[in-house]
């Protein structure tokens, strides 16, 4: 019994000591954490608990590797941090500071995408290819860009800085920068040349496609009341 204790005892001063070094090492991921998440009490819950932080410290690891093409030992960690969190990031893909993903389940980042400072990421999001093309295949996204949940961004394409994409939009063409992306395919919403608070609003998120269709039914319902 005193010997389980022991070792119990150690495993868990070892995990202190590893958590130490996670906050010493990416003490800047976890104050992205703790300030893009309103429900974050506490570091140490950020550190135990948070699977965004988690895969991003798997991939920065990662990268690192296949920067110095190591890149079956890159795979294979970035590959236990898929089966841990739910959250795939490729060793290759370029992923600027103040990144956070919320939640992220079901997160997929592709070889070539290129991501900015200040990115938001929600559960489900996708920055995907759309072939089997070499080179560059995947998303450019910009800094200052949230993704709301289940969202797709396809393509070697560019999503501007301080923009919007809504939840569950699929986002195949180029969006200029300060814009708010929704639908299927995406559409731009919103374009006045400010920068998009941090916070997404995944319900007032106006849909052009939706707005028009309503303004025609209010046509109609006019021109009926005239007859």
């Amino acid at each position: 019994m005193m010997l389980i204790v022991k070792i119990l005892l150690i495993l868990a001063t070892i995990g202190i000591i590893k958590m130490i070094l996670i906050l010493l090492l990416f003490k800047e991921e976890v104050k992205t954490a703790r300030s893009k998440d309103p429900a974050a009490r506490s570091v140490w819950e950020i550190l135990f608990l948070y699977q965004g932080l988690h895969a991003l410290i798997w991939y920065r690891i990662a990268h690192a590797l296949f920067a110095r093409k190591l890149f079956f030992a890159a795979r294979m960690i970035s590959q236990l941090a898929r089966f841990t969190t739910g959250i795939e990031i490729h060793p290759g893909a370029t992923i600027g500071r103040d990144f956070f993903i919320d939640h992220g389940m079901g997160v997929v980042i592709g070889e070539t995408a290129v991501i900015g400072d200040n990115v938001l990421l929600y559960q489900g999001v996708t920055l995907g290819g759309t072939g089997l093309e070499k080179g560059k295949r995947h998303p450019t996204v910009g800094s200052n860009v949230v993704i709301g949940a289940g969202a797709k961004v396809l393509g070697n394409i560019t999503v501007g800085d301080n923009s919007y994409i809504g939840a569950n939009a699929v986002v195949i063409k180029d969006e200029p920068p300060n814009s708010t992306i929704v639908g299927v395919p995406g559409r731009v919403t919103r374009q006045d040349g400010k920068k998009i608070d941090v916070s997404l609003d995944h319900i007032h998120v106006l849909d052009p496609l939706v707005q028009n269709i309503e303004e025609l039914q209010k046509r109609i319902e006019d021109l009926e009341k005239r007859k």
